[in-house]
């Protein structure tokens, strides 16, 4: 008997929050991976924040032993996925490496646009499908008619579907049985050159950058010469092994097994997600298809509170970046802020987790400013140039035209909030796609909308507007001409860098508007008035004034002539002038913050 035959590759995808790691959570307890003294919630996620937010950022594998009731025993690798659309492309390398997907969907819930696109993806990849249904023991769950979606999308019958309840363990060992028989066991050859791919990576202190493989085919033994396709690099493994909750070491990996390579790799960024590991003595003729370079989609700048803290920020991200490679970030300055950083993140939600764990770990304080995403800026000299802050747009004489990124956008919705959402996506300047009715009380909408709209609140409008029903997940797809402009904020006629942006022509006067109006609430009054203003080149399109504070330096008079009040007043007018030439207007972090809330 080949030891291929009892190995099974497979991982769960699901919408956020449908009980994916709770489901994990379970078959380590049946498999008796996890002692039950050392069980714990969401114990493959191993970060305080993803267990807070109830969230996967980070995938993790798992080796588990069944010993099957008909007989038999079997290796089950479990490579767990994230669950959010900010880590699409880490979800597709996962299911590159596995030979079937668990899909979970929520009995309360129904289906989610995450859980359609991670479906999709699978099916793209040709993987055995296992639809299985959680939380039914919830009261609110409805089973059958969440059970008849699920059927109707995968075009299977609704009896062949797995009821069960992560929470109480209530139908999971029938998941378990599902996994031996319907998911086929991986092929490949052991004696042909080593074809691994690699899926994901982690940072260690003290062994550098290990490398998380699938094997295609070959072997990979300790203290052999590997090489990886996408940068050519050489080194020699110290270890190689499989996963329990830490690291085994392994005398070989074989083909259709799923391990992890340690080689004394300095660098995260040299370890490419998707690319291919060969050996240097018996090089494969060609890589594992589909790796692609990962491109940060969203923007933003980081800066220091206290801008003493400049070099902390820096080590910081230096360290965030070993174990978080998809961050790139360089040095920036601005006039306002002083110096700092501009950063690339996959989506908001990788924004947001990074600023946190610079937080939470490094204890840095910081302001971020306006998110932006990257415009292909068309040139007279026809040269195209990509820019990723608004401070680096070219002279506008010098501009033919400006193109921004355009997301595919898919919202699955109530029925009752069809008309609301469609009005959001309009207001964001979107175009529609498609509408299907998925069922007579849920609807699939796809719109094509700039990217540049999704990123600041309309996810929290769509859940405002849809009263927390809706669902969505985009994609990028391409770039297209439009009417941009660049609008620069003026703070008493000096540009303030930081609130800079590029927005549409036609939505330039409403924005100006309202950037003035929110910085003149958060700004605090001085012994002068501060000019606010919002311009595009010369012409400025909307103003507002922070009104002083006016000190009483008629107090002291009483009664008398009225010329010797007004000599006072006079004299105060003059000191205000002076005043406002030399005084500089500091920008509290609030300010900032309320940039980032458009409405």
């Amino acid at each position: 008997m080949d030891y291929r035959d009892n190995i099974r590759n497979f991982c769960i995808i699901a919408h956020i929050d449908h009980g994916k790691s709770t489901l994990a959570d379970r078959l380590l307890e049946l498999t008796d991976t996890v002692s039950k003294d050392r069980m714990m919630e969401q114990i493959l996620d191993n970060m305080d924040l993803e267990r807070e937010r109830g969230i996967t950022i980070k995938s993790h594998p798992v080796r588990m032993e069944y010993a099957a009731p008909g007989g038999g025993r079997y290796t089950l690798n479990l490579i767990d996925t994230p669950g959010h659309v900010d880590f699409t492309y880490e979800v597709s390398r996962s299911l590159a490496a596995c030979e079937g997907a668990v899909v979970v969907v929520d009995a309360t819930q129904g289906i989610e646009a995450q859980t359609l696109t991670n479906i999709y993806l699978a099916l793209e990849h040709d993987l055995a499908i296992i639809p299985v249904l959680n939380k039914i023991d919830l009261p609110s769950a409805h089973p059958q008619e969440v059970g008849r979606q699920v059927a109707d999308l995968l075009g299977v019958d609704p009896s062949g579907i797995i009821h069960c309840s992560a929470k109480t363990g209530e139908g999971v060992a029938a998941v378990l049985d599902r996994i031996i028989t319907d998911i086929p066991s991986p092929r490949g050859d052991p004696s042909q050159p080593l074809r691994a791919l690699v899926f994901d990576s982690v940072f260690d202190s003290y062994r550098g950058a290990i490398a998380y493989v699938r094997l295609f085919d070959g072997e990979l033994r300790k203290n052999e010469e590997i090489r990886f396709f996408a940068n050519d690099r050489e080194y020699e493994t110290d270890e190689v092994g499989c996963f329990r909750l830490g690291f085994v070491p392994e005398e070989l990996l074989r083909a259709g097994e799923v391990g992890y390579v340690m080689a004394t790799i300095r660098n995260l960024s040299d370890i490419k997600i998707g690319d291919t590991v060969t050996t240097r003595r018996r090089p494969a003729a060609e890589p594992v298809a589909g790796y692609v370079e990962v491109k940060p989609m969203v923007f933003s700048g980081l800066y220091p509170i206290d801008k003493a803290d400049y070099e902390d920020l820096r080590a910081a991200l230096d360290k965030l970046k070993l174990n978080d490679a998809a961050i790139s970030f360089e040095p920036e300055t601005s006039t306002a802020l002083g110096f700092g950083f501009r950063a690339g993140f996959l989506g908001l939600l990788h924004m947001e987790v990074v600023q946190e764990r610079l937080l939470r770990e490094y204890n840095v304080d910081i302001i971020t400013t306006v998110p932006n995403v990257k415009y292909e800026i068309a040139t007279k000299d026809t040269t195209a140039v990509y820019i990723d802050s608004p401070a680096k747009l070219p002279s506008p004489q010098s501009i033919v035209s400006i193109r921004e990124p355009i997301a595919r956008v898919q919202i699955i919705t109530p029925a009752d909030h069809v008309g609301a959402i469609i009005k959001l996506c309009e207001e964001k300047r979107g175009q529609m796609g498609s509408m299907e009715y998925l069922e007579q009380t849920r609807v699939n909408l796809t719109y094509r909308i700039p990217l540049a709209e999704l990123i600041v609140d309309f996810f929290d409008r769509l859940k405002s507007v849809s009263r927390g029903y809706a669902s969505m997940d985009y994609e990028f797809d391409g770039y297209t001409d439009e009417d941009l402009v660049k609008i620069d904020v003026l703070i008493n006629g000096a540009p303030v860098d930081a609130f800079s942006a590029i927005v549409h022509r036609d939505t330039a006067y409403s924005y100006g508007q309202s950037i003035t109006s929110k910085l003149k609430e958060r700004i605090p009054r001085q012994m002068f008035p501060v000019a606010i203003q919002a311009a595009i080149g010369t012409r400025v399109i909307a103003r507002t004034t922070v009104k002083p504070f006016r000190k009483d330096v008629t107090s002291k008079c009483y009664g008398g002539d009225i010329t010797r009040k007004r000599k006072l007043l006079e004299k105060q007018k003059e000191g205000r002038k002076r005043m406002k030439q030399i005084g500089n207007v500091e920008i509290p972090q609030e300010a900032f913050l309320a940039v980032l809330s458009r409405e």
